[in-house]
């Protein structure tokens, strides 16, 4: 009799598990999966006439030989690198602040103004930057009028924008979890480290960045593949000279309507997302259950 009962408890349970897990697992089929699949499918294909499509690896070769295509690659990828670098360089001495110097409301304030931004879409923060820095914006205006420059200057459509405003639109995805990391060390642990000789440097080496580690894979991990998938901050920021790689895929897509083309571009980025995640992992000895845990 019990055990009939505990099979039957057990069945329920794993139905249970099942049930629940059913939303997540049709999400990752329907929306994740299937939709990369026939993306790699079609990036396959050369059109040889209306309707008519070969198995082909042309649409990769032509990415390979145009050095257009592959030089943008390279450079949406190295300023993704850097934008995630740059982010976790400025948002890590904040999220420290928030979480272990901060108490009570001041900390719940400091955390809320990291999050007021983001309570409009990225176009208007966007449209907000390049009203600031066009040549007829607010700071052109302050530094004329401080006498600091003789005429108008146009900080727009160069990289340091652009890289500015990368940092600015990832930022709050690299402190959410390192504040959520950082707040469950043990400030003990912290005094210890001073009471045994050791100094701020030590301490952050020592026992602070290795506890925040997960939170710190965490947070690269979305920046970096945010940063590298972005398509308005390069363009909007950067003007044509951006050279970011979603424009290359946004142009075949719609501009030239060659879907096989676009495909392939998609593919390859979703190839480079993934190798460097994987490496990231791989050089912060982390895995995917410990940054998602």
């Amino acid at each position: 009799m019990k055990n009939a009962s505990g099979s039957v408890a057990g069945g329920g349970l794993k139905l249970g598990v099942l049930l629940m897990a059913t939303p997540l697992l049709l999400w990752l089929l329907l929306l994740v999966i299937l939709p990369h699949l026939d993306l790699l499918m079609v990036s396959l294909r050369e059109r040889i006439s209306y309707g008519k499509y070969a198995f082909s690896f042309t649409n990769y070769i032509e990415f390979f030989t145009e050095p257009l295509y592959w030089n943008t690659y390279v450079r949406t990828a190295t300023m993704s690198i850097l934008a995630t670098a740059l982010t976790l360089v400025i948002g890590f001495p904040i999220s420290y602040y928030i979480a272990k110097v901060m108490r009570g409301r001041g900390k719940s304030v400091l955390f809320l103004m990291c999050l007021i931004p983001f309570w409009v879409s990225e176009l208007v923060r966007t449209f907000g930057w390049m009203i600031l820095l066009r040549e007829s914006g607010v700071i052109s205006h302050f530094l004329q009028w401080a006498g600091l420059v003789d005429g108008p200057v146009e900080m727009l459509y160069n990289d340091v924008t652009i890289m500015v405003g990368l940092v600015y639109t990832s930022m709050l995805f690299m402190v959410v979890p390192l504040v959520s990391v950082l707040d469950s060390l043990d400030d003990s642990l912290i005094e210890a480290g001073y009471d045994l000789g050791g100094n701020a440097f030590t301490v952050t080496r020592d026992i602070v960045i290795p506890h925040a580690m997960p939170g710190i894979a965490s947070g690269c991990i979305v920046v970096f593949m945010l940063t590298l998938g972005n398509y308005l901050t390069p363009n909007l920021l950067g003007g044509k000279s951006s050279l970011w790689f979603t424009e290359q895929i946004y142009t075949q897509f719609i501009t030239r309507f060659n879907w096989e083309s676009g495909s392939a571009f998609g593919f390859l980025l979703l190839v480079l997302s993934s190798l460097i995640v994987w490496l990231g992992l791989k050089l912060s000895r982390q895995t995917l259950s410990d940054t998602v845990g």
